[in-house]
């Protein structure tokens, strides 16, 4: 009959009271807070293979050849659209480094400005000073 006595001693630790990571909505799922109502989130690098697209393109050109020459050519086009899809992510990436490229010239270029602009006015308000004296 001693073996019965530890189930009060587990019950007390498994209360649920102070588990808030366990509570789920009404409809079976977990909440979960700040990370639904984030609409504007945006990753990084879609895709875990962005890195890598290059050497994917050449692994499924090379794939796509060796299918072709064992005679299945569906399963060359296949390899042929992969290729053709990381190729695309290239370029994507390629214009996205353009166009931020631009964007930091364009702002280096107006702070050179303004701090030429900043020192004219500095220029002409000493030289006003000194022809007042």
């Amino acid at each position: 009959m001693n073996n019965f006595r530890n189930n009060n001693r587990r019950a007390r630790f498994k209360s649920g009271t102070d588990r808030n990571f366990r509570k789920r909505n009404g409809n079976g799922h977990k909440n979960n807070g700040d990370f639904s109502s984030n609409h504007d989130f945006r990753r990084k690098n879609p895709g875990k293979n962005n890195q890598n697209a290059s050497k994917l393109v050449l692994k499924y050109q090379d794939l796509a050849r060796e299918a072709l020459s064992n005679g299945d050519k569906i399963l060359s086009e296949n390899y042929l659209q992969h290729a053709d899809h990381f190729s695309r992510i290239i370029s994507a990436q390629e214009i996205a480094r353009d166009n931020h490229n631009q964007e930091k010239n364009l702002h280096q270029k107006n702070v050179e400005d303004k701090n030429s602009t900043t020192d004219t006015e500095n220029k002409d308000t000493e030289s006003q000073t000194i022809s007042s004296d």
